[in-house]
């Protein structure tokens, strides 16, 4: 398996900053992601304060933002990331489709909207789960539930069917599901995950339901529910001037790490959390050398 010097989690702004920097330094760089880049610079109808670009659409710096990446040769690996473990002298990246590592890691996912379910941290690795396609064989003729935030989850609900014997798929959107007739779907809100050792039961504003895991797929996920021992402030990461995190080798940038939520902001600090990597890197090197 390939060890990446920089794996750079995020491309909006802030992450893609991050990824050329890094590559100007010559390090080799994963950049996980949208392929489309940053939805929320798309729908933006004109933004005004990006210096040298005056009264820019979204979708014009989005482009700007592509182009900027084709030149540099640096190509994105669309996936979901769905944990980051610090193993000591690097880091193990878990997708649902692929395992990666690299010597540190840049975090740039953006603010998570909306707070955690009650019981959903704590029940964390005891059948909460984040990845179906990671954690499916864990729960072969057992009950799941599916908490969906969008229609593309559908497609994970489907997987997980073909090992449970029971799924249920709750959608958090306005779209009918599009689902196989073995999927039981239901139009209500979930309000908390609950059991003591392990997930017991799915409550809903309606009622519970006894399942044996629930499967939270959100766009993103809470910083200190990605990296294990993060810490965090409220609802960011806690970093300093360098964006360095409380975890060595892990750095985070742009909405990420608090207010303002600003491109222009989210892109400087990329560049800051790049350089802190390539030092971080250089001093390993030495220290290994000495």
């Amino acid at each position: 398996m390939q060890r990446y010097q920089i794996a750079v989690i995020g491309t909006g702004p802030a992450g893609l900053s991050a990824a050329v920097t890094a590559k100007i330094r010559n390090k080799t760089v994963l950049l996980l992601g949208r392929q489309s880049l940053s939805a929320k610079v798309q729908k933006a109808h004109a933004i005004q304060n990006y210096l040298g670009l005056p009264n820019i659409s979204g979708e014009a710096l989005r482009q700007a933002f592509q182009d900027h990446l084709d030149a540099m040769q640096l190509s994105i690996t669309e996936a979901k990331v769905s944990m980051v473990y610090a193993m000591g002298d690097y880091f193990a990246i878990q997708t649902a489709d692929e395992n990666y590592e690299a010597e540190s890691v840049i975090l740039a996912t953006g603010v998570v909207q909306g707070r955690p379910f009650p019981g959903e941290e704590a029940l964390l690795g005891r059948g909460v789960s984040y990845c179906a396609t990671c954690d499916a064989p864990l729960y072969r003729g057992k009950t799941v539930a599916v908490i969906g935030a969008s229609p593309k989850e559908e497609a994970e609900a489907e997987f997980l069917a073909e090992v449970a014997q029971q799924v249920y798929y709750l959608p958090l959107y306005a779209e009918t599901p599009q689902l196989s007739a073995t999927i039981k779907v239901i139009q209500d809100s979930p309000t908390a995950i609950l059991g003591s050792q392990k997930v017991e039961r799915l409550q809903t504003k309606s009622g519970e339901y006894p399942v044996d895991g629930v499967f939270i797929l959100r766009d993103s996920i809470a910083p200190n529910q990605l990296v294990p021992g993060l810490q965090t402030e409220e609802n960011h990461v806690a970093v300093n001037r360098r964006m360095e995190t409380s975890i060595p080798g892990c750095f985070a940038c742009g909405d990420l790490v608090g207010k303002p939520y600003q491109y222009i902001k989210s892109a400087g600090e990329g560049n800051v959390a790049a350089l802190s990597a390539v030092a971080y890197l250089d001093e390993k090197k030495r220290s290994a050398r000495a």
